[in-house]
């Protein structure tokens, strides 16, 4: 069975402590996808919350020290509770405030997926990436490589996305190359993948890096076939049309579709 199908069969709580660009919008795919979304940042119930979710996913995007706060305690309960933590390093390296908060997340608690640009999961563990705002600037550095040192120093699963995405545990490497250029022109998709991720490793019993490179994929197939049908009407009607294929696609139109490759190491 595909994580996708487990996804979808056992409707999973991801718990999202987010940014206010794209609550609604994470909430709206979560739901299509299948799972069931909960945003919810209140110091006095997150604790629990991270312990009844399938995943916890954090997002710095709009960052205060209330949320962050609400990240830390909802991240430390879930690691207390097996449950899986996705952290999505918004604009790390943007500024000093941001890079210094997503150290103290990584520092602080146990981390199962790192989700980000490559320019952001390069200032997560101390390398130089040019950076515009939250978006990955440009260098000219091995992706590949980076995806593998922050995997094995954070001793997680990394998922760099761009052109195209890598995947890795440090040990085993994935490159998925579905997709399509449109997603940049919507706010909250990569936000919106993270809490994808989130709801995949959620179904997946432990197999994290096999579940984050199939939701990749997934996303990204969901991408193509909703810039195809949506093309001569703009980005507004993609995002919509993106939403309906979150829902429509199926394992096996994924499975026609979907591009990962298995790096040799």
């Amino acid at each position: 069975m595909s994580f996708l199908s487990k996804v979808r069969d056992s409707n999973p709580l991801v718990h999202n402590i987010t940014n206010i660009v794209v609550a609604n919008f994470s909430a709206n795919g979560l739901l299509a996808l299948g799972a069931s979304p909960f945003m919810a940042d209140a110091h006095e119930e997150v604790a629990d919350i991270a312990a009844m979710s399938g995943a916890v996913v954090l997002n710095i995007g709009t960052l205060n020290d209330y949320a962050i706060d609400s990240m830390l305690i909802a991240g430390l309960a879930a690691n207390r509770h097996h449950v899986p933590v996705v952290l999505d390093p918004v604009g790390a390296g943007a500024t000093a405030y941001r890079t210094e908060v997503t150290h103290r997340l990584v520092n602080q608690m146990q981390i199962t997926a790192l989700r980000g640009n490559v320019a952001e999961v390069a200032h997560v563990v101390g390398e130089s990436w040019n950076i515009k705002g939250v978006d990955a600037g440009t260098g000219d550095g091995d992706v590949v490589a980076l995806a593998v040192k922050a995997a094995l120093k954070l001793n997680c699963v990394v998922i760099i996305t761009g052109k195209e995405d890598v995947i890795t545990d440090g040990s085993t490497t994935y490159v998925v190359s579905n997709g399509h250029p449109v997603l940049t022109k919507v706010t909250g998709t990569g936000c919106l993948l993270s809490a994808v991720v989130g709801a995949f490793l959620a179904a997946s019993g432990g197999a994290w890096l096999e579940a984050a490179a199939e939701a990749i994929s997934f996303y990204g197939v969901a991408a193509e076939i909703a810039a195809n049908r949506s093309c001569q009407q703009g980005v507004g009607s993609f995002q919509i049309e993106f939403l309906n294929q979150l829902a429509l696609v199926t394992p096996e139109v994924y499975a026609e579709r979907s591009r990962i490759q298995r790096l040799e190491q």
